[in-house]
């Protein structure tokens, strides 16, 4: 009976710490909501060229690898194929419907070693550069074989527009 009374307060506190994880995960994806629907992936694409399956890490606002982006199934990580065709890449993350990131809204592709609460080895993370709606946003993926991850790396760079230039300056506008 002595051990009772602690036990009882040390799950409340418990308790306590889960109900103000989900309000908080609540307030995010409030605060997220104006984030625009990514697109749904059409059945019907031209065969890939190339098909990296690994685990999703994260999406998060650009540049800013802690800023997790919690709307649209995009918050949480889960295994994931990515696969590139002609007409942008598909990224199926498993329990979410696949999506389509077209060759115009691709900001470019390269390597992380970490991002929210997920650091591994140097370069590690395949970081895929997008654009959600009108907001520049970084999603993550952890694809386990180097040569994959790299090949994946080049693929979407391939498919990435070029920057405009200013033929005046010469520089990437």
């Amino acid at each position: 009976m002595d051990r009772l009374l602690p036990s009882l307060i040390i799950a409340g506190v418990i308790l306590v710490v889960f109900a103000l994880m989900l309000l908080g995960w609540r307030a995010r994806v409030r605060r997220q909501a104006a984030f625009a629907r990514p697109v749904v992936a059409p059945d019907a694409l031209a065969p890939a060229a190339l098909v990296a399956v690994g685990w999703y890490v994260a999406t998060t606002a650009a540049d800013q690898p802690l800023e997790r982006i919690a709307v649209h199934g995009l918050g949480f990580r889960a295994r994931a194929t990515a696969s590139v065709h002609p007409e942008g890449v598909v990224l199926a993350v498993r329990g979410q419907r696949p999506i389509l990131i077209t060759p115009e809204h691709l900001r470019g592709a390269g390597r992380a070693t970490w991002a929210i609460d997920r650091v591994v080895e140097r370069d590690g993370l395949v970081l895929i550069g997008w654009m959600l709606g009108d907001s520049p946003v970084d999603s993550y993926l952890r694809v386990p074989e180097p040569a994959v991850a790299a090949a994946l790396v080049a693929a979407l760079q391939a498919l990435t527009p070029a920057p405009a230039t200013d033929p005046a300056e010469g520089i990437a506008s």
